[in-house]
């Protein structure tokens, strides 16, 4: 009966055994597919993030290019509403279309048509074959519609240079309002082909330049039979088109019929769109690769487990994760404490010491100063009419100009003691020890120069941009019976009041 009960445990730890091993297998192999779709997704999320980065930055190009394309054409527009819409008169806007077009490296030319289509001036010799262009789809719009502001119209070819272009027009009336023609400035699609043609995003990657809704302007590889032609009709990639911000998708491509991930980017202020986009086979082509590899990998280990026995390998692999673990909680806890030590001291606005840092700063150093008798000063700084900025440019701006100013209080920690804070909304603090009221004064005046100088642009404020004043107080002002921190900071917020009612942009002394 031992014997039996002895052989059955012991069949009973092989089962055991065996169970282990299958099941430390099956581990390893849910782990190499949970890694495998991890790869794959941190694969995607590079790719979006890569090419989003470039959609922003192609974009900006494309602003840059067309509000600089859009200013000389307001520039040349309102010229000639002062001097008249005669033939003689545009004619003589020749040398001035000239000169432009050659200082904007991006224009194939600037034109001026009369009602009927007739070129009367322009930047570049006159040929028979532009001399009359009433028959173009800029020429037909400006003529029909009534619209002061600059249009931007489909990629064609140009009669005056054989170039492709990029139109964007402006419409001319005659002083009772009667249509005097069009302005014309046509820029050139190759010089955005020869930008796209240094990002280097992938061997099938593609980068277009649309006219919303989806009209193609320019697509690089280039290919004319690509121009001009309508996504928005496509079902698919026509609701990704229409939304108004910025996105990534994947999409099925209407052009060349395959697969492709887009990022989309909207050129602010024009009805325009960059996208890039990279073929998913390109995109994870590297993420196979690296899943064949570690796939063979992963089949070698559980070879070699089953080979050698589930005892060593198990006790190697459980030592590992334990030892992986223990350092992953270490470097977690350090930076969990990092975190909390700095969300603790520092305002997330401006990166300046918070609140509670300044009170417990501000407590140790007037103890300090009244056992030794050294100086210690503070300086409340506010904003003026910060509300009226918040209103006039909104919050975002608002948290920007708080930035810029705590930047200007950064620089004025000089010594190892000094210490800029943030009090509380636009109001910030400069504590200075060993420094007195003179002293104070000084660097209180240097401050609200220094943010003035910052010529951050303020409508509702008289000086026409950002101001600040100020209100210093230091303990040698404090009366015997004002020895407390908090009379020190009340002293130098009452004399901050006085600089308000005094007139605002300035830095006014506590009084004694």
């Amino acid at each position: 009966m031992l014997a039996k009960a002895g052989r059955v445990a012991r069949h009973s730890v092989a089962r055991r055994a065996r169970l282990f091993v299958v099941l430390i297998c099956l581990a390893i192999a849910a782990g190499h597919i949970w890694q495998s779709l991890a790869a794959r997704m941190v694969q995607l999320d590079n790719t979006r993030i890569y090419s989003g980065n470039i959609a922003r930055t192609l974009a900006r190009h494309a602003y840059d290019v067309f509000q600089a394309t859009h200013g000389a054409l307001i520039n040349i527009s309102d010229r000639i509403d002062e001097t008249g819409t005669n033939h003689a008169q545009l004619h003589a806007m020749s040398p001035i279309l000239r000169r432009l077009a050659s200082e904007m490296p991006q224009l194939d030319g600037l034109y001026i048509f009369d009602e009927h289509g007739n070129r009367v001036a322009s930047s570049s010799p006159p040929r028979a074959a532009d001399a009359n262009n009433a028959d173009r789809e800029y020429f037909i719009y400006q003529r029909d519609h009534d619209d002061p502001e600059p249009h931007i119209h489909p990629t064609l070819l140009s009669r005056s240079t054989d170039q492709w272009i990029i139109p964007m027009s402006r419409r001319l009336n005659h002083p009772d309002g009667r249509f005097a023609g069009l302005l014309l400035a046509t820029l050139r699609l190759d010089h955005f082909n020869a930008l796209y043609q240094t990002v280097e995003i992938g061997r099938d990657s593609a980068i277009l330049l649309l006219l919303r809704p989806g009209k193609v302007l320019t697509r690089q590889p280039f290919n004319p039979a690509f121009v001009d032609v309508d996504l928005s009709r496509d079902p698919a990639i026509g609701p990704v088109l229409a939304s108004t911000g910025s996105g990534h998708a994947l999409v099925h491509s209407p052009l060349d019929d395959i697969d492709r991930y887009v990022s989309w980017q909207p050129v602010q202020g024009f009805p325009l769109l960059v996208t890039v986009t990279s073929t998913r086979d390109e995109v994870l082509a590297p993420w196979r690769q690296q899943t064949i590899v570690y796939g063979v990998a992963v089949l070698l280990l559980l070879i070699i487990i089953a080979v050698f026995g589930w005892r060593l390998i198990g006790q190697i692999e459980l030592r590992l994760v334990a030892e992986d673990r223990a350092l992953q909680v270490m470097g977690e806890l350090h930076q969990a404490n990092q975190r909390l030590e700095q969300l603790a001291h520092q305002d997330g606005l401006t990166g300046l010491a918070n609140r509670r840092h300044l009170d417990t700063t501000l407590a140790a150093e007037f103890r300090r100063a009244a056992r030794s008798g050294s100086a210690l000063s503070l300086i409340m700084i506010d904003v003026d009419f910060f509300k009226q900025y918040n209103d006039l440019y909104g919050h975002q701006a608002g948290d920007e100009c708080l930035r810029r100013i705590a930047e200007v209080l950064k620089q004025r920690q000089r010594r190892p003691g000094d210490l800029a804070a943030r009090y509380g909304g636009e109001e910030m603090v400069m504590l200075l020890p060993e420094t007195d009221a003179a002293g104070a004064m000084q660097v209180a005046e240097k401050i609200r120069a220094e943010i003035q100088a910052l010529d951050l642009p303020h409508r509702g404020n008289p000086t026409g941009v950002v101001t600040a004043s100020a209100g210093v107080c230091a303990m040698e002002l404090l009366r015997p019976d004002e020895r407390t921190a908090q009379d020190l900071l009340g002293r130098a917020d009452a004399a901050l009041y006085d600089a308000k009612h005094g007139g605002r942009n300035q830095v006014r002394l506590a009084r004694t």
